[in-house]
């Protein structure tokens, strides 16, 4: 199959283009870089043209108030190409309890991006991950000082990003869900310990403070973020950390 990977030079989408192409398919990445733009349209049209499958990984550049117009513009402009060119499945990642954080404007973003797949005029798949254990140390950075760094006790359900790609590449060259699919990892950790364990393995000798008020992770209330129901990966963090 010919598959149109928007995003496809990130960190999921270039390996989710490997992969497929792995398989024998035929994948192309698109991204600003190959000169295709999700929000003022260009290239799109070109991008897609003939792909009996687009999976769109682009992601909003912030996290903030603007990330639904982000969402709302790019999904437009893509579903729209993607029918004119005959796609018959449209893929996207999503994130695990991404409806249970309103709080969040980038959480309200993706369940909007959720929202006009569903609607929207092509067969689809949700793949819904859990937090990327790539991300850790972004998340450190967040509310970190030279002495100490200061991080809820937030249920977490680590997964690496290359787990995160072979799913998304085995949903796309399947049958459309026209539903969703959760993926996480095989660990549940709370965020504080999981900050404890990633110091100690650099040699980090900051101090993790559990602080029910630090960080984005702070406007999640319970385990929402976590689903022992869904598809488990492979990778342990402690795996991941060591590789």
């Amino acid at each position: 199959m010919k598959f149109a990977v928007i995003g496809g030079t990130g960190l999921i989408g270039s390996q989710v283009v490997k992969n497929l192409n792995a398989a024998g398919h035929e994948a192309v990445p698109h991204s600003q870089s190959t000169g295709v733009d999700v929000i003022s349209g260009q290239g799109l049209d070109e991008a897609v043209a003939g792909a009996d499958v687009v999976v769109n990984l682009t992601n909003s550049p912030t996290f903030d108030e603007a990330s639904p117009a982000f969402f709302q513009t790019s999904m437009d402009n893509l579903l729209a190409a993607a029918q004119k060119g005959g796609a018959g499945h449209f893929v996207i990642l999503s994130i695990v309890g991404t409806d249970q954080v309103p709080e969040l404007d980038y959480y309200r973003a993706k369940a909007l991006q959720e929202n006009i797949l569903a609607t929207g005029p092509i067969p689809y798949s949700i793949v819904r991950a859990t937090q990327f254990m790539d991300f850790m140390d972004a998340v450190l950075s967040w509310t970190a000082d030279s002495d100490t760094v200061r991080l809820p006790a937030t249920p977490i359900q680590p997964i690496a990003s290359k787990d995160v790609a072979d799913a998304v590449a085995e949903v796309a060259a399947g049958t459309p869900l026209n539903g969703i699919r959760n993926i996480a990892g095989p660990e549940i950790f709370s965020l504080d310990e999981l900050g404890r364990i990633t110091l100690s393995h650099k040699g980090d000798n900051r101090t993790v403070v559990t602080d029910p008020t630090a960080g984005m992770f702070a406007a999640v209330k319970g385990d929402v973020l976590t689903d022992k129901d869904a598809h488990l990966a492979p990778t342990h963090y402690a795996d991941w950390l060591s590789a």
